[in-house]
């Protein structure tokens, strides 16, 4: 195989470029990050380059699993229930309808004593939602963004954890609500209380037929949104040498990352946004304290400006990865009481075939630099979605699911339980499930063995950590795709059902032997490689 290389010199700190193909028609073809095109194509579907940003390295051979503190594992902690709180036990399932007040008990010093839980599945990344003081299970109400929860062994127990999750050669991500803070948190109550205290400009406040409010997240009164067109915000967040984002940093007792909660609404409301200048700042001054530091933001709607313009490392791949995964192998009926709001929209989960599929993951990502589209959470699903179980219905088409997880561009996130085939299926709520530590008979051993051989896999693999993406063949039931550096190459094939072979031919793939990784062995047949027909099967090959 031969490989090409040129000078491409960076004039600006984004730089965006696109191939043209001379072909031996005498006709021309432009190549960008969407595929090959007869037309002009505008520039924002070019490659890109970002020369601006410190991307780190680690995160792109990394798998990150996700833990609800509350419900992952509890050290039997006595700790005083708050007013605000019910107690459930351990075994049972969240109820709603105030769900936020279910208070099940997990500690970090449960999470220390399952860490091993982790790193037998293979994931070298604990990411916990928030752990900061607050009036709710969720934890995204912060009172304080200066010390954790007691109720979840406080800045102690945090400090074992991590050095649990640091002993394991883990890495840990903490979650900062960068947008807002809960309205009983104490820069609030100064701000409310005193219109002269220096916390009032922290928050936007207006004038209704009411009386004085402050701006809050989607009108949720308990969220209180924070304005950035405050320096002394920004110092006391991020800039500061002890502000918020620095203090909790530490490669040893501490955080190595963050994870920031709706990302693309920081700084942003109405007319004002100073929202790339916020991101940028943030994860430059995360990098003073810690070079390597890893900055993601979750993002649910088009991340491709933001990703071009801000700071974030990566997104949550909602948009390119996890709506088109959804539509591809949802189940022909999904359970009842699944919602019928698909990711925002005004309907439910649609069904979409592969090149429908494919085509949103294409636009999603064109124009996005590849380091940040390799820095980028892979999610079946969260803490904020149904179980992606419930979803398709059936595990082998999960499975396919896992596959395409850990095998294209981006890092995968594993929300805790779904190893374990936890259910939830009728809001992210539900999903939160306590996890069946002492009920090892529920736990689909398959399904974990197979997330056991997929992440094996996937951090075995240069070409999935940072390698290229190429579709080599895109069909309404089956999908193939090759992932490959200049000494690494897999070639990978997605089906959710039973469907024409595909026939590939061995010299395009200029390899002399094909190892069976995942799935079982094509067939050779007169010069061309005969993929698997059978489906739902996800099948990955070593190309030597």
């Amino acid at each position: 195989m031969s490989w090409w290389s040129a000078t491409l010199p960076l004039t600006n700190p984004v730089v965006s470029y696109r191939f043209v193909l001379a072909m031996a028609s005498g006709e021309t073809r432009w190549l960008n990050a969407t595929g090959v095109h007869t037309y002009d194509t505008p520039d924002a579907d070019d490659f890109v380059v970002r020369c601006d940003i410190t991307y780190p390295e680690w995160p792109t051979s990394s798998v990150v699993y996700q833990i609800f503190p509350d419900r992952f594992a509890t050290s039997g902690l006595e700790v005083s229930t708050p007013s605000w709180a019910r107690r459930r036990e351990w075994g049972t399932l969240p109820q709603g309808p105030d769900w936020s007040s279910e208070l099940f008990g997990g500690d970090l010093y449960g999470a220390a004593e399952h860490l091993d839980h982790v790193a037998q599945l293979g994931a070298n990344v604990v990411y916990f939602t928030p752990m900061f003081t607050a009036r709710s299970a969720h934890r995204y109400d912060a009172e304080t963004f200066d010390e954790i929860d007691p109720l979840l062994g406080g800045d102690a127990g945090f400090a074992a954890m991590s050095k649990q999750a640091h002993a394991w050669n883990m890495r840990v991500l903490g979650d900062l609500t960068l947008n807002h803070c809960g309205a009983s948190h104490a820069w609030y109550e100064h701000a409310v209380g005193d219109k002269a205290a220096p916390e009032r400009e922290y928050f936007y406040f207006e004038q209704t037929p009411e009386g004085e409010k402050p701006a809050t997240w989607l009108g949720v009164s308990s969220l209180i949104k924070l304005n950035f067109a405050s320096q002394k915000l920004r110092q006391r967040m991020y800039a500061a040498a002890d502000s918020i984002a620095k203090r909790w940093l530490d490669s040893e007792i501490g955080l190595d990352g963050w994870r920031i909660d709706v990302a693309n609404m920081a700084g942003r409301r109405g007319a004002h946004d100073v929202s790339h200048d916020v991101s940028n700042e943030f994860v430059a001054a995360c990098q003073q304290k810690q070079p390597d530091t890893y900055v993601v933001g979750e993002h649910f709607p088009d991340p491709r400006a933001d990703m071009v313009r801000g700071g974030w490392h990566g997104i949550m791949a909602y948009s390119a990865f996890t709506r088109p995964v959804w539509g591809w192998l949802r189940g022909e009926t999904l359970p009842a009481g699944f919602p019928d709001n698909f990711f925002g929209t005004p309907f439910g989960v649609p069904q979409r075939d592969g090149v429908a599929m494919v085509a949103a993951m294409r636009a999603f990502t064109a124009g996005v630099p590849y380091d940040a589209v390799l820095r980028s959470w892979l999610i079946l699903d969260s803490h904020d979605t149904p179980r992606f179980n419930a979803l398709t219905g059936d595990r082998e088409r999960t499975k396919v699911g896992v596959g395409l997880q850990m095998t294209l561009p981006g890092v995968p996130m594993v929300w805790m339980g779904d190893e374990l085939g936890i259910g939830g299926a009728t809001c992210g709520e539900d999903s939160r499930r306590p996890m069946p530590w002492d009920r090892e008979a529920e736990w689909d051993t398959t399904l974990l063995g197979w997330y056991r051989e997929c992440i094996r896999v996937r951090r075995g693999s240069d070409a999935l950590a940072h390698g290229s993406m190429q579709w080599l063949h895109v069909g309404p039931d089956v999908v193939v795709y090759l992932r490959e550096t200049a000494t690494d190459r897999l070639l990978c094939c997605a089906a959710r059902a039973t469907h024409a072979a595909v026939q590939l031919p061995v010299e395009s793939l200029q390899c002399s032997r094909v190892d069976t990784l995942l799935g079982v062995a094509p067939q050779l047949v007169e010069n061309r490689l005969v993929l698997p027909a059978s489906g739902p099967a996800f099948h990955v090959w070593k190309l030597v």
